[in-house]
């Protein structure tokens, strides 16, 4: 079974490297191309929306084809982007590559968790699928940092790990993985939860979150600059404690749902994330303060993902491949609106990158208030239990 699971991790593994390391090599690249910081960000904006909006797309297009196949031409055409995208000499030809990357990288996660959850018995389903996209994850944990180290003498030494690394998944896919054939769904039946008030309501708050996020990690290097001095070395290393605070806090979020209402897992996160956003001015001004800052940030978002996919998967278990597909097109959606409100807010407003992390906190904010009154709501529309013959008796 790891042998068949191990290239589908190795796949994730290098999407959410990909999806991630742009930002920390963002001054590098906006030098090297002669754009502006903010121009540069785009980068990360527009890849994050293709990827949201090809996925189910792209999901529907390759339905018919058997696993195996569909992954290995979308690792393809990964890894010809990000080929491309090392290769570009301008900024118009680094923006179509990293669209095409994202296009295959979209067909990778969906594809991946598809065929874990497949070829895994049921007993074993819960397990494989936490293997396998836990890949995204240690992406955050390790990709990102190391990614950021491995550019810090040129960003485009990054894209070809990248690309390095997606063809060794194709090839462990192409030698290790069976053919695997599921239904085909159409594309109107991929959107039709997005009918439901609860399914929008629920993915609107994953969308916020992300786009409070992303409003300043698309430009954490610049709003690091105090605290690292510049340092391609320190960033990685405070990179590195963001990473393993979303590691861990998704790790501590599967715990907590298994024992508490999801929606209740959820609040504290947010309000810590809110908080620590809005003190980004004053706690990156130094090395240890940025780290510790980073850490608790980290968790507090690494807790998101878990409750709401909970949550998605209550409403309508039938439909749980589809309902997680859509929440990972609310994140991706989020970081691309949020990488373009922060570009926004630095050439419009002339906000400094450190002081991205106010508007950021807002839009947290709005999340959690949003959050707050979708569960209640919902608490309130929840059936109440039948009084016991005791409370029949005294009453």
């Amino acid at each position: 079974m790891l042998k068949r699971l191990l290239p589908l991790a190795l796949a994730t593994f290098t999407v959410g490297t990909d999806s991630y390391v742009i930002a920390g090599l963002l001054p590098a690249i906006a030098t090297d191309l002669r754009v502006s910081t903010p121009a540069a960000g785009q980068l990360v904006t527009v890849f994050a929306l293709v990827m949201a909006l090809s996925a189910p797309v792209m999901g529907a297009l390759t339905g018919g084809l058997d696993r195996r196949t569909a992954l290995l031409i979308a690792l393809s055409v990964f890894v010809a982007g990000n080929a491309v995208t090392a290769l570009g000499a301008g900024y118009a030809v680094v923006m179509i590559a990293r669209m095409v990357t994202a296009v295959g990288a979209g067909m990778i996660n969906s594809a991946a968790s598809s065929t874990a959850g497949a070829i895994a018995p049921p007993e074993r389903r819960g397990a494989a699928l936490a293997f396998v996209m836990g890949g995204l994850t240690l992406a955050t944990a390790l990709g990102l940092p190391l990614g950021t180290l491995i550019g810090r003498t040129d960003w485009r030494i990054t894209l070809w790990a990248v690309a390095g690394i997606g063809l060794v998944a194709a090839l462990g896919v192409a030698a290790g993985l069976p053919k695997v054939t599921l239904p085909a769904a159409s594309l109107g039946d991929r959107l039709r939860p997005l009918r439901q008030g609860r399914v929008l309501a629920l993915l609107a708050v994953t969308m916020l979150v992300f786009l409070g996020a992303y409003t300043l990690y698309t430009y954490i290097g610049p709003a690091l600059r105090d605290a690292t001095g510049g340092s391609a070395s320190l960033l990685a290393v405070t990179l590195l404690a963001w990473g393993i605070g979303v590691l861990a806090g998704n790790i501590v979020a599967g715990r907590l749902v298994d024992r508490h209402d999801p929606a209740r897992v959820l609040t504290g996160p947010l309000a810590v994330a809110a908080v620590a956003l809005a003190l980004t001015p004053v706690a990156t001004a130094t090395f240890v303060s940025a780290l510790a800052w980073a850490a608790i940030w980290g968790v507090a978002l690494g807790v998101v993902v878990v409750p709401q996919q909970h949550r998605l998967i209550a409403l309508g278990p039938a439909a749980a491949p589809v309902l997680l597909g859509l929440n990972s097109s609310a994140i991706y959606v989020g970081m691309a609106l949020g990488g373009g409100l922060g570009g926004l807010a630095q050439q419009w407003f002339a906000i400094a990158p450190a002081a991205l992390g106010l508007p950021a906190a807002a839009v947290t904010t709005l999340a959690l208030l949003h959050h707050l009154t979708t569960a209640r709501r919902h608490a309130s529309a929840a059936p109440q239990p039948a009084p016991s013959t005791r409370e029949k008796a005294e009453t």
